[in-house]
């Protein structure tokens, strides 16, 4: 048996299909002690539990459950432990490093829980006491004082373990209380963790198919469900068409108040396209129910049928409206964008849709944004439905998103695809800053990097990316790193 009761909040494994709402992360936490110890050291083994429990109650938060094992002291355990933490499915184990312990009570627990481990060398203190310490005469009563403050000793052997088993590691040093810059580390982590779950129940619509001749935007549908878990659901433009059909009087004039509240509605939206767009959002969100989706990417060039020409000149505010409610759309059918965009999201950062607009050499910025939906929850203020004459490289006219990302620390994330045939993250942090922007019915903004405009769109267009990309608010390199390492995925960081 483990040394320790689990204090997970419920003790069954997961059963949650693809779509449904994401369940709880569920991290897996042990310390790791030395058996022979506790008979020499009266109190030690207790002290090095209370270690574990305070790092227990630190990783406890909304969305997260703990499974605390505890104390970890011998072989015997170690086996025990690691198939508890596979029958409670955890997604991230922390490993506790107390004191010294032989690597033989951690192989086994990491060889049969196969998840990603991070191995926390924390301290209970900044320094030892000397003084205090070494008037103490007792040696006895010294070693197991010193036993209880050498967390790093078996770190070198557990990575020269780990190392040789081919297993992936990642280490947090510092200390256990009054040390932020350790906890924001393992915080990060915590975070990266749950978006790796949540991408890999999420269930990404992909409705119509690619704009014609953009070669960079098509992708392979199965890397991407490989990579990230993705379930793809493949949608038809004459199904949205139909739910249009059935949304009853009442559900668009409510939409339409909706869109009032929300949206900064402009004067010269007729009400008969405002009435059209709310018809359309409302049969999306239909369509979003049904499917269970989490994310969705579409193009559809609505030409010939006239029924399916006006849902697509009515679709931009309800996928606007969808995208700023955590279901992030991608135009274009750009999926490998959508898939950036919900990472962003998942992150807490947003995720809008995005592509150079122009270079601002006065004032060393580039300008940015796209037609089609925007994520109005990053926005400066309230977003903008405008009336478009022309969808430029489009087919028809219709409402559109005008808006500009909130002002400050910005991140860009786009998922490329390499020469290899593999997946990487691409990212670059920024500041989104005052000034003029295209009043065209288009999401723009003005970013500004640290190695100035020209070296960033030469730094960034080295790697291939495709032309779009997503932005999300914060400075989130840090976190996308960690997401990268628990998915085995390059992450390249332009600035």
């Amino acid at each position: 048996m483990v040394s320790t009761m689990i204090s997970a909040t419920s003790t069954s494994p997961r059963a949650a299909g693809p779509g449904s709402v994401s369940p709880p992360l569920r991290v897996g936490l042990f310390g790791i002690g030395l058996a022979a110890y506790w008979p020499q050291f009266e109190g030690l083994e207790q002290r090095l539990t209370g270690y574990v429990d305070r790092v227990a109650q630190k990783l406890e938060r909304p969305g997260v459950e703990v499974v605390n094992l505890g104390l970890v002291d011998t072989p015997e355990r170690a086996f025990a432990a690691g198939r508890e933490f596979r029958r409670q499915d955890v997604d991230l184990i922390f490993l506790h490093v107390t004191t010294y312990a032989v690597s033989a009570t951690v192989l086994p627990v990491v060889l049969r829980a196969k998840v990603p481990v991070v191995v926390l060398n924390l301290s209970p203190a900044a320094a030892i006491d000397y003084a205090s310490f070494n008037r103490w005469g007792d040696r006895t009563r010294m070693t197991g004082e010193w036993l209880a403050h050498c967390a790093a000793c078996p770190v070198p052997e557990i990575a020269n373990v780990l190392k040789r088993a081919g297993i992936r590691f990642h280490q947090v040093t510092g200390i256990i209380d009054d040390d932020p810059a350790a906890w924001r580390q393992v915080d990060d982590w915590v975070e990266a963790a749950r978006v790796a779950a949540a991408l890999h129940s999420n269930r990404l619509g992909l409705m119509g198919h690619y704009y014609n001749g953009m070669l960079d935007i098509y992708s392979d549908v199965t890397l991407q469900c490989i990579t990230f878990g993705t379930h793809v659901e493949i949608l038809e433009v004459d199904e949205l068409s139909a739910l249009r059909r059935d949304v009853p009087p009442g559900a668009v004039t409510e939409r339409v108040g909706d869109f009032r509240e929300f949206f900064d509605v402009q004067a010269e939206c007729a009400p008969e396209a405002l009435a059209e767009a709310a018809r359309t959002s409302v049969a999306l969100d239909h369509l979003v129910a049904k499917y269970r989706l989490g994310s969705m990417a579409y193009y559809y060039k609505g030409t010939g049928v006239l029924e399916n020409e006006t849902t697509m000149a009515s679709i931009i505010v309800g996928m606007s409206y969808l995208t700023s409610r955590g279901v992030p759309v991608a135009g274009e059918y750009e999926v490998k964008n959508a898939q950036a965009m919900k990472i962003l999201d998942l992150f807490g950062a947003g995720g809008s849709f995005t592509e150079y607009y122009a270079m601002d050499f006065t004032d060393d910025v580039v300008l940015m944004g796209h037609d089609g939906p925007g994520h109005l929850r990053i926005a400066e203020g309230k977003g903008k439905i405008r009336p478009l004459q022309v969808y430029h490289g489009k087919v028809g006219q219709g409402l559109s998103i005008e808006m500009t990302v909130r002002h400050g620390p910005v991140t860009l994330l786009s998922v490329i695809e390499t020469a290899g045939g593999k997946l990487a993250l691409l990212c670059a942090e920024a500041e989104s800053v005052p000034g003029p922007v295209l009043e065209i019915g288009n999401t723009n903004s003005r970013y500004r990097f640290s190695l100035g405009a020209r070296a960033f769109v030469e730094a960034w267009n080295a790697q291939g990316p495709a032309h779009h990309c997503a932005v999300g608010t914060g400075h989130l390199s840090a976190r996308l790193q960690k997401l990268g390492d628990l998915l085995e995925l390059e992450v390249i960081r332009i600035c």
